[in-house]
């Protein structure tokens, strides 16, 4: 945070969720949206609008208080570092006893299941290709933040999205947590198939335009960025290049 504000010049602030990093672990993304939904309706600071800068799994709270957080002051652009954006084929690792005891609940009680959506935030995220039908049912989270329910589909959710003057996409080269790697461009593997991945313009999402990804692309608003090193790492130089020009200006 001291970095990017020193080189853009901009104010910016940590946006904590919960009560440390295990909270991200612990408490249902819905629960953590809503919490910085909260959050940003009471900072007057940005009541004339604001860019916000996502880390992995931080990218899906972010995305979701641009498409659900109503009332809300307006996102400029939205600048997304390493993000199971189209969801994750396996849970990722994490040390730590909580976690380890936890995901051995979950094998037994199945990734879909009320304990893990209740207890476990990744699970929101979880899209095996080939239990679609299972992800669509009992996924909490991300096919409600993707519009992914056909009979569900909220246009708002569309429009708020496509009201972003830039998603600025930033996918790992070298990536060992989110799979497939283009998850964070918005591609996917393929319903049915856990081996072939399709682009994101190859997608549904996108080529129906659930949530006005087509639409950003279409208007020029949306950069597919891809950088060097593992999941969120990023050189100095990249972040001057990739990150800071969104947070200088909100008309880019």
């Amino acid at each position: 945070m001291k970095r990017l504000t020193q080189w853009s010049g901009a104010k910016g602030s940590c946006l904590e969720i919960g009560n440390g990093t295990w909270s991200s672990w612990f408490i249902p993304l819905d629960k953590q949206v809503e919490e910085a939904c909260n959050k940003v309706k009471g900072m007057k600071q940005l009541a004339n609008g604001y860019n916000i800068v996502g880390i992995s799994q931080g990218n899906l709270v972010g995305r979701g208080i641009v498409e659900f957080c109503e009332g809300s002051p307006p996102v400029n652009n939205l600048i997304s570092i390493g993000a199971p954006q189209a969801g994750i084929a396996s849970v990722p690792r994490a040390g730590g006893v909580p976690v380890i005891s936890l995901a051995n609940n979950i094998l037994k009680a199945g990734i879909y299941s009320d304990y893990a959506q209740k207890r476990f935030a990744p699970s929101g995220y979880t899209k095996l290709p080939k239990n679609i039908k299972g992800y669509l049912k009992n996924c909490k989270f991300l096919p409600k933040l993707n519009n992914e329910r056909p009979n569900e589909r909220n246009p708002n959710y569309k429009k708020r999205l496509a009201s972003l003057n830039n998603l600025v996409l930033i996918m790992h080269e070298n990536e060992t947590v989110i799979k497939p790697r283009e998850s964070s461009w918005f591609g996917y593997y393929e319903d049915g198939n856990d081996k072939k991945v399709l682009q994101p313009r190859e997608t549904k999402l996108y080529k129906e335009d659930w949530i006005g990804l087509k639409t950003l692309d279409k208007a020029g608003r949306v950069k597919f960025i891809k950088v060097g090193g593992p999941h969120v790492q990023m050189l100095d130089d990249d972040i001057k290049k990739y990150v800071i020009p969104y947070l200088q200006d909100k008309r880019r």
